[in-house]
């Protein structure tokens, strides 16, 4: 079994799973994700209410012999992921045709 690794940032209103726009891309849900998630760089800041779970299934699903880790990251202020831009399905699929 294989194992990918992911950084979960927490803030106390909320958290957000940092994960590679391409591995959206690869798994087909670019346009599954919502408006409450963040991007920046080559990143989607995935929302842990909805978006992550939609993360989380296409994984389960597509790559059953992958283990998710998640690397916790606390702050105990609002978290700066909220003032980055609001996540498109074009911003993603951008980033996903780069890498």
């Amino acid at each position: 079994m294989k194992t990918k690794k992911f950084d979960a940032i927490v803030d106390p209103g909320h958290g957000w799973l940092k994960v590679p726009c391409k591995l959206l891309c690869e798994l087909g849900i670019t346009k599954n994700i919502t408006p409450f998630s963040y991007v920046k760089g080559e990143y989607a800041y995935l929302e842990e209410d909805c978006d992550l779970s939609t993360f989380m299934n296409a994984m389960r699903e597509q790559r059953p012999d992958t283990e998710i880790k998640q690397r916790s990251r606390y702050a105990d202020k609002s978290s700066r992921v909220r003032n980055y831009p609001i996540y498109t399905p074009e911003y993603a699929e951008n980033w996903g045709a780069k890498s």
